[in-house]
């Protein structure tokens, strides 16, 4: 999911640099989408992370791994989605 906007994300993994968000526009591989972002620091919790100036702007960070709790969130999404598309489907079957 976004993190800006909460849309689903559809990337699959690896998040590159230049991936951004279909419906906002918004850099995917940010430090906010990271397991190892820190919201109330300006450092990483990773150790040997480089210091990112903006954590909402892409970055070259070799630590980057996608955040369990936004991979799971667009995983329910688009279980949901699919599930509401294929009651539709059914529905117009008998209209």
């Amino acid at each position: 999911m976004c993190w800006y906007c909460g849309s689903p994300v559809v990337e699959a993994e690896p998040i590159g640099r230049s991936f951004r968000c279909g419906v906002c526009g918004k850099d995917l591989r940010v430090c906010r989408h990271c397991k190892f972002f820190l919201p109330k620091s300006h450092e990483c919790a990773e150790s040997g992370a480089e210091n990112v100036s903006d954590r909402e702007r892409a970055n070259f960070c070799d630590w980057f791994a996608l955040d369990p709790k936004f991979r799971e969130a667009s995983a329910t999404s688009r279980a949901a989605s699919a599930s509401t598309d294929a009651r539709t489907a059914f529905d117009k079957l008998f209209t």
